[in-house]
């Protein structure tokens, strides 16, 4: 028997060294793997050290795009040693690079599956083309192994107003996921967050008020946090996650290791800690951003969720009809039409309740008067919170760079005016989508002071050379 399981374990390395390309801790495979329709394709990962295992996997879906009804994407369903890891959907037929967590893996060979999800596939997807998966496992020692260790499980959201069980397959599907660290209260201990980024969300925020107040068109929320104590364990009773209404609740659900075990349960993919869906999304958190960033730059630096995000409104028919557009009205129009920005300011005093001061941005193009509002016609649509804040501004069909003339500020009262006087500060970046709908590289950046009052409630910010 021994000489039997050392054979088995030989071949089994001799297979993996065929099909992979490894280093100290990771492996890639270097050839296009096709996963045809009611198939599977199983390749071994050899695992030189026991850790956190991440997949990065490139895939495309010849016959799926994300804007045909129909026609929306494959899944594969990915599993590890015959556990179940995580989907991946699919979204068309070009290349797109994701990453997700396998889970914990101890040293020695292992087998990861790829199988075909007929039942939550589109019909007029036959097959899945990976042209990269590469996995890399972090040790205890590495520092990213307790952002690893400790990361929620997304499972779909079944909700039966919307349709299928597999809904996030055609719908609001998570695209990308990252993490944020921050001191505890407790001398020593530390916050870890999580979000998500949703392709958008079925409910909540109106996509006109998205596109103003968030600069975007997808859905983005924190999901989960935990504290950890000096040690990097778990502090008992300490995770929370966002719940129905933006709720904080305790979390009182399972667990896989460490990982807490969460479901999207609302339109606007707010979290649950009971289970009822049969997808999985595991999805990396490894990237962060920038101290005193937007979140938005998540999407920036994973340009790829600005295409599923348009083909995603394309599809559900949330862009105005008229062709061209007119930029005056409220309802969004094609979003290669808009100037993308981030905005940081400062309101002084409090600002919160029904009566408020906020910020919209004002765009005048070289070729006339017109001045164009991120907030259109809505005081609401401003924007009120201090962190840096995306917003969009929409301008005539075919408005390029070279057509903009000057970026100002726009005091907005809404209720009662309270007097406060809005202070802006920077400007991070300003881009438009391409014809692909992919952004293009940002012409604007600007740092300064300039402050609008209930006297001078209007100013420039910035001017074109």
């Amino acid at each position: 028997m021994a000489i039997k399981r050392f054979l088995a374990v030989f071949v089994a390395l001799v297979l993996a060294v065929v099909a992979l390309s490894s280093t100290a801790n990771a492996s890639s495979h270097r050839h296009d793997l096709v996963v045809q329709r009611h198939k599977a394709v199983t390749v071994p990962v050899v695992v030189w050290r026991t850790g956190e295992a991440v997949l990065d996997l490139t895939a495309a879906a010849p016959g799926t795009d994300w804007a045909v009804e129909g026609s929306e994407s494959a899944v594969l369903s990915v599993s590890v040693d015959g556990t179940y890891a995580t989907d991946v959907v699919v979204t068309g037929s070009a290349p797109l690079a994701q990453q997700f967590v396998l889970g914990r893996l101890s040293k020695g060979v292992h087998w990861v599956k790829l199988r075909f999800a007929t039942d939550r596939s589109a019909k007029s997807s036959k097959k899945v083309v990976v042209s990269r998966a590469k996995v890399t496992t972090y040790s205890a020692h590495d520092p990213e192994y307790q952002v690893l260790a400790y990361a929620p499980i997304v499972y779909g959201r079944t909700m039966a107003s919307l349709g299928s069980p597999f809904q996030n397959a055609t719908t609001d599907t998570p695209l990308l996921a990252w993490h944020e660290r921050r001191a505890a209260t407790t001398p020593g201990h530390t916050i870890l967050e999580y979000s998500v980024i949703w392709s958008n969300e079925d409910g909540g925020t109106n996509t006109p008020a998205l596109m103003a107040r968030w600069g975007r068109t997808t859905d983005i929320e924190w999901i989960y946090r935990v504290e950890l104590d000096a040690r990097g364990k778990r502090v008992q009773g300490s995770d929370v996650y966002q719940a129905a209404n933006h709720a904080t609740l305790q979390f009182a659900g399972a667990y896989q290791g460490d990982h807490a075990k969460l479901e999207t349960c609302t339109e606007n993919n707010n979290m649950c800690d009971q289970l009822t869906g049969s997808m999985r999304f595991f999805l990396s958190p490894l990237r962060t951003r920038p101290v005193e960033a937007a979140r938005e730059v998540v999407m920036d630096a994973n340009p790829w969720s600005y295409l599923v995000m348009a083909k995603e409104m394309l599809r559900e028919g949330k862009i105005e009809a008229p062709s061209p557009a007119a930029p005056a009205t409220p309802e969004v129009s094609d979003q290669r039409n808009y100037l993308f920005a981030i905005v940081k300011k400062t309101t002084e005093g409090a600002n919160t309740g029904s009566s408020w001061v906020g910020a919209a941005l004002t765009v005048k193009l070289r070729t006339g008067e017109t001045v164009y509002v991120s907030n259109h016609v809505d005081p609401t649509w401003s924007i009120q919170r201090n962190d840096p804040a995306a917003t969009t501004v929409e301008l005539p069909a075919g408005t390029t760079q070279a057509d903009v003339a000057s970026i100002g500020v726009r005091r907005v009262v809404v209720g009662t005016d309270s007097g406060a006087s809005v202070n802006v500060t920077r400007l991070d970046r300003g881009f438009f989508l391409g014809a692909d709908y992919l952004p293009q590289q940002s012409f604007l950046t600007w740092t300064g002071s300039v402050t609008v009052t209930a006297a001078q409630p209007e100013a420039v910010l910035w001017t074109a050379p």
